[in-house]
């Protein structure tokens, strides 16, 4: 079948747009050419497959980013592409930091859900993957995603908005579900959220999906030093320059691209 894509051509029936920090980029779902295509991708081309119809689909997230830097950087640019859908995702990074505000997170969540409402749009909230039982010191974080997650849920139901929570996947807290640095998930693991968020929707998934991870079987000693040498001492190192994994990058899909039911490659 032929579609109509050119300049002129109506706008898709669904036009999604995600913001978020690398959760939503799609880090650790990367194709040969070092971009990154994730569960937001797939969930894009999950609703062409679907629906049978093309999709458009724009990304405006970028790895790294906080709370703060979601809302002033990705917000408004989304609402202003006019679609149908945004999903939000924030607070990761936060959450990673030693003193982390849940009240002011969860109060900024709500004013973006209701601005995005006031927009016409539809919003769909989504908790990311917990990836806190590969992580040093994890419990820690793993309570405040906790308590987040909680805090969702309420939220959520009080705005009448559809939630998909990963967090408290038991599937997904498996280590094959995550790429080397533990922190982002892997191939598997976005197509694990994807098909989450298809169903949370209404949406069957895809049958040719592969949406479960292999056995990883546990570390040695040695794995463990260099796993803490090559991911872990890195990250520390930004911490403490004040760098970000983010700094100088800009969003994937800005505008919306053409995604076409069977798999075909998006279009700008």
């Amino acid at each position: 079948m032929s579609y109509d894509l050119s300049s002129n051509a109506p706008q898709a029936r669904i036009r999604y747009v995600a913001i978020g920090d690398s959760f939503s980029e799609g880090v650790g779902d990367e194709r040969s050419d070092g971009s990154t295509r994730g569960w937001a991708g797939l969930l894009a081309q999950g609703l062409a497959d679907a629906t049978g119809e093309p999709v458009q689909y724009a990304n405006l997230a970028i790895r790294g980013r906080k709370m703060r830097a979601i809302l002033e950087e990705q917000l408004e640019p989304a609402i202003a592409l006019k679609p149908t859908m945004i999903s939000f995702n924030g607070g990761g990074n936060d959450m990673l930091r030693p003193q982390t505000d849940i009240p002011w997170i969860m109060q900024r969540t709500r004013e973006a859900l209701q601005r995005i409402q006031a927009a016409g749009i539809e919003p769909l909230l989504i908790a990311g993957a917990d990836p806190t039982g590969g992580l040093p010191g994890g419990s820690r974080t793993r309570a405040k995603g906790d308590e987040m997650t909680v805090a969702a849920y309420q939220l959520a139901a009080e705005l009448d908005v559809r939630f998909c929570d990963n967090w408290s996947s038991v599937i997904l807290k498996q280590r094959g579900y995550w790429s080397p640095d533990r922190l982002h998930l892997a191939p598997v693991g976005h197509r694990r959220v994807a098909a989450n968020v298809l169903q949370t929707l209404g949406y069957e998934v895809p049958a040719d999906w592969e949406i479960t991870a292999p056995a990883v079987p546990k570390t040695s000693l040695r794995q463990e030093v260099r796993y803490t040498r090559e991911h872990v001492a890195p990250w520390v190192k930004r911490r403490l320059t004040g760098r970000s994994s983010g700094d100088g990058r800009s969003p994937q899909h800005p505008e919306f691209v053409w995604v076409l039911p069977g798999g075909s490659a998006p279009t700008t």
